[in-house]
């Protein structure tokens, strides 16, 4: 309980909506949780909230060892194995029947290939993209992010979800590329 009070202290990438600093990771894990439960019954197919709810609690305590990296630059090797360091070593601090079951969902979130996964995926996508949305695009043009690269990658993931979010999402990219927050 004391050693995952150190992802309060990883800042990711973006500000959160309405503030002038940037979100740590405790912070997203919160938001993204909520926003599952708010938006489960957009889910296109069948899925366990509770399950995808844990998924999202812990996928990114990995951080705690590995920092947060950009989606857009964070998929590769290195990162998922500085990552998948830090959540052994983490998750070895548990009983080992919880250690079993965390590792579990955490390589299935990792995977993205159950409903539960594809949800939890789709999800974590929504509040970096709101960040920016609503705060001109400065993560994205900070480190000189395409819309090309915006549309691509969250299409991926948040369509093969939810079809109804990737709606609203495109809907609302495209009026920040309108409004010059992306290009």
């Amino acid at each position: 309980m004391v050693e995952v009070e150190k992802l309060k202290s990883v800042l990711r990438k973006t500000k959160s909506v309405g503030h002038s600093r940037y979100e740590n990771s405790a912070e997203h894990s919160w938001h993204v949780s909520l926003m599952a439960l708010l938006l489960k019954d957009h889910a296109d197919d069948e899925i366990d909230i509770n399950r995808v709810i844990k998924m999202l609690l812990i996928h990114d305590l990995g951080e705690i060892e590995a920092g947060d990296t950009i989606i857009y630059a964070s998929e590769t090797t290195e990162i998922k194995q500085q990552e998948g360091q830090g959540i052994r070593k983490l998750f070895a601090l548990l009983p080992a029947k919880m250690e079993d079951e965390f590792n579990s969902l955490w390589l299935e979130f990792e995977a993205g290939e159950t409903n539960d996964a594809k949800f939890a995926k789709a999800i974590d996508r929504v509040p970096p993209l709101l960040h920016n949305i609503h705060g001109e695009g400065h993560s994205w043009k900070l480190h000189n992010i395409s819309k090309e690269k915006v549309f691509s990658l969250n299409k991926a993931r948040i369509q093969g979800a939810s079809h109804t979010l990737w709606e609203e999402v495109e809907t609302e990219l495209n009026k920040a590329v309108e409004a010059g927050a992306l290009s």
